[in-house]
């Protein structure tokens, strides 16, 4: 069974969000072995300068590095990935399995993203929207992505 982890920088407070994340996790353990790793977000000021922001989006990718497990296929949720329609995705999924991927690590960066330093080190970019979205929401939209893509890949009705 693939193992799949959501390493994301940040923690869900709101419990409609905490609610969603459990209902997808439940149901991906028919498919895969589910982990999230939360890491904690740096603090910043309300304005804060793009040497603060830079220097903060290192620290958390330091962070980051530290829990990448060795062999995984890591995946940077970031914009400047391309755009993925769910059978795409579905299909990567299934391509990296088949290709000995048997540990996918999505990582989803804070309010100001992920350093490029993840991104370059990842083995895919892949952006869900050109619009911004929370990354607490867009925690829940990759939860059940990844879920509709089992659903694809098991030839299930869930996708319609």
């Amino acid at each position: 069974m693939q193992k799949v982890t959501i390493l994301c920088v940040g923690k869900l407070k709101e419990k409609f969000y905490a609610d969603a994340a459990a209902e997808y996790a439940k149901r991906l353990s028919r498919f895969c072995r589910l982990e999230i790793i939360e890491l904690p977000e740096e603090r910043l000021p309300e304005n804060p300068s793009p040497a603060l922001v830079d220097a903060a989006l290192a620290r958390e990718a330091e962070a980051i590095r530290g829990k990448l497990p060795a062999g995984a296929v890591a995946v940077a949720m970031c914009v400047e990935g391309p755009l993925l329609s769910s059978e795409e995705l579905a299909k990567r999924m299934a391509g990296w399995a088949g290709q000995g991927g048997s540990h996918l690590v999505f990582v989803i960066g804070g309010s100001f993203g992920l350093h490029p330093s993840v991104k370059t080190a990842a083995a895919q970019r892949v952006s869900m929207s050109p619009m911004t979205f929370p990354h607490h929401l867009a925690r829940v939209m990759l939860l059940e992505q990844i879920y509709r893509a089992y659903q694809i890949n098991a030839g299930a009705r869930y996708h319609k």
